[in-house]
């Protein structure tokens, strides 16, 4: 009887095992077929990505018609027209009746600069660069101080043993690289809020400072790939509250060197930052430099436009993924245009192939079940205006939008992934950004290229700490400081970046559509999957 009821036992627990089993399975295999089914709609529409439809946008963009497309400018409206037209032709509706989001810059451009140590006149782009966003200003001889990196914080203040008030600054760029263990984290946190120069430009001025002089270590890449914004215009946003009231000129640290020994001081310029890091004191003092500064700067208002091409979700609307592209460049300079075709014409026509295939999807019923907004965005060349102003006047409230995916050049091959013969490896990406915010976002990117496009993934920029400050330099980065989760896409630096070079025949359009495909998928699976992406 025993053996009997034991043996009943068995059979019963068996059975209720099988069943739990075959629930498991079943839940498994519909989760699988459900994933699947998601794969297979999105594959029916990545065919509208294409290298054809993404010459002829590329080809309109990155035109002489459009004359390098400067912010405000005649080129800016036409390329911002074009994509308008192009989100209309895919069925997109406006927002509250506009496909544009209208922002104001305030405008600086030099006339003259000249400025002079100890009675002798340095030499314009060769000893010095300036920002021009400054009032008109004329001085002689002013005493002059210098203020380490000019960093104020309780633990180690730079402008307590010195008075700035009427004199002309010399700072450091940056922050100190102090010996660990120098300060505690909670102190090393005050100091870092001081890497940002307008907060230290600022403060400054708030003291009367009477001009400040900025000590930058990459000043030969500011003349080279930036040289642009130190011979043209420079912007703002009108609603910034922060004009600099005061001219602003950078010098090099070889000149820095020279003009600190000069000056007083009693190490030379890569001693005395070297000393700063080390024993963690600050070194400020006064110089004996006599510095006149004279300036006419033009000053004026324009305005610019975001463009919006938006696809409402299904039941998921409420929250939003937005991509972004930044269709302006840098004009033209010399007789010369710039046309920008991989900088940024190449990811505004990858953004434009995206918006088609997903509208097509919506217009057959397949979704997508959050809501995606397409937008170029202008102003990038200028300092991510035009993020920024979405950013701080957002249209869809940004504890809603999951995700910001951001494409910025993606048509050419830089010299890292060319062989030791000079051949081309285009099968790349670089990826930053993607595990900041949501290490499920980066999960999510890495399986899609995965399963779909098969690119090599590079992170070697993916660091707060790389030198060339990549993550901080596009769109991304508004959406990021609001702790939205970002990817930033992009194909590096080339030959031809921020030149008049940078034309449509240089553009491998089959890389161009390949790494737009990776961003569909990502967009596909963020837009349809059942949970949005954690935070961490």
């Amino acid at each position: 009887m025993q053996t009997i009821v034991i043996i009943n036992s068995y059979q019963v627990f068996y059975r209720v095992i099988f069943q739990v089993h075959r629930m498991r399975l079943f839940i498994f295999f519909s989760f699988v077929f459900s994933a699947l089914n998601l794969i297979s709609q999105a594959d029916k529409y990545v065919h509208f990505i294409n290298p054809q439809t993404a010459r002829k946008h590329l080809e309109y963009l990155a035109s002489n018609e459009l004359e390098g497309r400067e912010a405000g400018e005649k080129g800016q409206k036409l390329a911002g027209a074009y994509l308008m037209q192009n989100f209309q032709s895919y069925g997109l509706p406006p927002i509250k009746g506009e496909y544009f989001q209208r922002f104001n810059l305030r405008v600086s451009s030099p006339k003259k600069i000249v400025l002079q140590v100890n009675g002798d006149t340095l030499t314009y782009f060769e000893d010095f660069l300036h920002n021009s966003d400054f009032s008109d200003s004329s001085f002689q001889n002013a005493q002059s101080v210098f203020v380490g990196y000019g960093i104020e914080s309780k633990k180690y203040n730079e402008l307590k043993s010195v008075d700035v008030e009427n004199k002309v600054v010399f700072m450091l760029e940056g922050l100190p690289k102090f010996k660990k263990g120098k300060f505690t984290p909670s102190d090393m946190e005050s100091i870092a809020i001081w890497s940002d120069r307008d907060r230290k430009v600022k403060n400054l001025v708030d003291k009367k400072a009477k001009a400040i002089i900025v000590v930058n270590s990459k000043i030969n890449l500011l003349k080279t790939s930036y040289s642009h914004s130190f011979t043209s215009s420079r912007m703002r946003l009108a609603t910034d509250s922060f004009p600099a009231k005061v001219p602003l000129l950078f010098i090099s640290e070889e000149k820095a060197d020279s003009l600190f020994k000069v000056g007083g001081l009693l190490t030379d310029y890569k001693k005395t930052k070297s000393k700063i890091a080390k024993k963690g004191i600050p070194l400020s003092a006064e110089l004996s430099l006599k510095i006149g500064v004279q300036s006419n700067i033009i000053n004026s208002k324009i305005s610019s436009e975001n463009v919006l091409g938006y696809i409402e979700g299904s039941d998921k609307r409420e929250e939003l993924i937005v991509v972004t592209a930044h269709y302006d460049h840098i004009g033209k300079h010399d007789g010369k245009i710039f046309n920008g075709a991989d900088d940024d014409a190449s990811g505004t026509t990858a953004l434009l192939m995206m918006a088609k295939a997903f509208a097509k999807a919506k217009e057959d019923g397949n979704g997508p079940r959050r809501s995606i907004l397409f937008m170029p965005v202008s102003a990038e060349e200028k300092g991510l205006l035009g993020s920024r102003y979405y950013s701080e006047n957002p249209i869809f409230p940004l504890e809603n939008t999951i995700a910001n995916l951001n494409i910025d050049m993606i048509g050419r091959v830089d010299q890292a992934h060319h062989d030791n013969e000079g051949v081309p490896n285009p099968d790349y990406v670089y990826i930053i950004g993607s595990d900041f915010l949501s290490k499920e976002l980066h999960q999510i990117n890495e399986h899609q290229n995965e399963i779909n496009t098969n690119l090599e993934l590079d992170y070697r920029f993916n660091s707060l700490d790389d030198p060339n400050r990549f993550f901080q330099r596009s769109d991304h980065y508004n959406f990021a400081k609001h702790t939205v989760p970002v990817i930033f896409y992009f194909n590096g630096t080339h030959e031809d970046y921020h030149k008049h070079t940078d034309t449509v025949d240089k553009i491998d359009f089959m890389k161009l559509s390949k790494i737009t495909k990776l961003v569909y998928y990502t967009a596909w699976e963020l837009s349809n999957r059942e949970n949005r992406i954690k935070l961490d």
